[in-house]
């Protein structure tokens, strides 16, 4: 039963691993959803409960049906920056508050402190949601751990060996569920107006030992290879741009010999612990061997 007394809540990137997360946590709790989608068709995976709209962050007009009556937003932002400022203040305009999926770039840790295009994309939005003053919480997840599937699985599902470069960089790997959780409460309990909240994983673990326990899921040993800085450019060209990939280099060549950044953001929030890497391989094995 929906809970009368909350109006909808728009999910933008709802067909993406965390705005899905988002969407199935707020039916949960009873919040009404309201989906947007590129094209109805791409939505065929949604659940039936939650209403579906089309429209486009590059044509923030078309936002206007989705916006009309609902009271919250949860903003994936996945299009150039050029319309941010438009779409920013459509949001004022309709609805009371936005929870904004960004990232950590005001972290004081050497993996976050690389130059990241990402980075200011998503400091501009923050400066665009904070002058239109709307109630805002802030979410920054860290390192995801379903990057180990576009990164690893298609070496793992053809059993071979991983080669990756600075195997030695840690991350604190988080649960794709977890960041879900938090946005989907932050966006409809009170008490988090202004929240401004790393999430990470419970615990720093080198990415060679994340490929090891990615094994011990799957009840095989998974064997890794150091692969060279530039390898891993040449490899990567056409998967993504260069800007990207000389960041991600950074990053991890930054984090080598150092712990990764770790916060209680997610058990503070949520009242149980983050589910640690070991939990997110387990339940996601069957994706490194048979697929998504």
């Amino acid at each position: 039963m929906n809970r009368t007394d909350i109006p909808p809540v728009l999910v933008t990137g709802a067909t993406g691993r965390i705005g899905r997360g988002v969407i199935d946590r707020l039916l949960d709790a009873g919040v009404p959803v309201r989906a947007l989608a590129h094209r109805f068709e791409s939505a065929a995976s949604l659940p039936a409960k939650a209403e579906v709209f089309t429209g486009d962050l590059t044509v923030p007009e078309s936002l206007d049906p989705a916006l009309n009556g609902a009271g919250a937003v949860f903003l994936v932002w996945t299009a150039p920056p050029q319309t941010a400022a438009p779409v920013i203040e459509r949001l004022a305009a309709h609805v009371r508050r936005v929870v904004f999926l960004s990232s950590p770039h005001q972290t004081p840790h050497p993996f976050f402190q690389q130059p990241n295009p990402m980075a200011v994309l998503h400091a501009g939005i923050e400066r665009l949601i904070a002058a239109a003053a709307l109630e805002s919480t802030v979410i920054r997840p860290g390192m995801l751990a379903s990057n180990s599937l576009a990164w690893w699985a298609p070496a793992i599902r053809a059993d071979e060996v991983v080669r990756w470069p600075y195997g030695a960089a840690e991350t604190a790997p988080v649960d794709d569920r977890d960041v879900a959780a938090v946005a989907a409460l932050t966006l409809y309990q009170d008490g988090y107006d202004g929240g401004d909240y790393v999430l990470t994983g419970p615990q720093s673990l080198a990415q060679a030992a994340q490929v090891d326990v990615i094994g011990d899921a799957l009840g095989r040993r998974i064997a890794f290879q150091e692969m060279t800085p530039d390898e891993f450019r040449s490899l990567s060209e056409g998967t993504a741009p260069s800007s990207v990939i000389d960041m991600l280099l950074a990053a991890w060549s930054a984090a080598v010999g150092q712990p990764a950044y770790i916060t209680t953001a997610v058990a503070d929030i949520l009242g149980t612990a983050p589910r640690t890497f070991r939990q997110w391989a387990t339940d996601h094995a069957t994706a490194f061997t048979d697929g998504p």
